[in-house]
């Protein structure tokens, strides 16, 4: 889902993760995923409960400013939240290949004014790195 450069990414959250697709070695993709990994952005009462509907387990760690919030509240404040400390640290992965893909003026600037031909560039890369990937180093 493309956004605008300078739009924040968490209230496009749920779209997102409505729009997923999760791979499974047979039959047809999965809409609903076991587990969501996300950086603190995205760390919002909406977004957990979101995830808790949906019975999808949430590996979010709560901001700072969150849990000092809560924690002034005293016993009112709410249970801290809790994540998958392993599972977080799996979207190191996804986060590397960001980093590969931006690599790549054309996406990490956005010299591509139009949603299209940025959303095209994007697949290229991705083919560009596979291709250099099957080469022996």
């Amino acid at each position: 889902m493309l956004t605008p450069g300078q739009a924040a990414d968490s209230p496009r959250f749920r779209a997102v993760v409505e729009r997923s697709k999760v791979r499974v070695p047979v039959g047809r993709p999965r809409t609903r995923p076991d587990a969501v990994a996300a950086d603190k952005a995205y760390s919002s009462r909406a977004n957990r409960a979101y995830l808790r509907n949906r019975k999808v387990k949430a590996a979010i760690p709560e901001k700072a400013d969150q849990a000092a919030n809560r924690k002034k509240k005293g016993s009112r404040g709410g249970r801290p939240v809790t994540h998958d400390t392993m599972l977080y640290r799996e979207r190191n992965t996804v986060e590397r290949c960001i980093n590969k893909i931006k690599e790549w003026r054309g996406p990490a600037t956005r010299y591509d004014k139009t949603p299209e031909s940025y959303l095209a560039g994007l697949p290229l890369r991705g083919a560009i790195l596979w291709i250099r990937s099957l080469q022996p180093t």
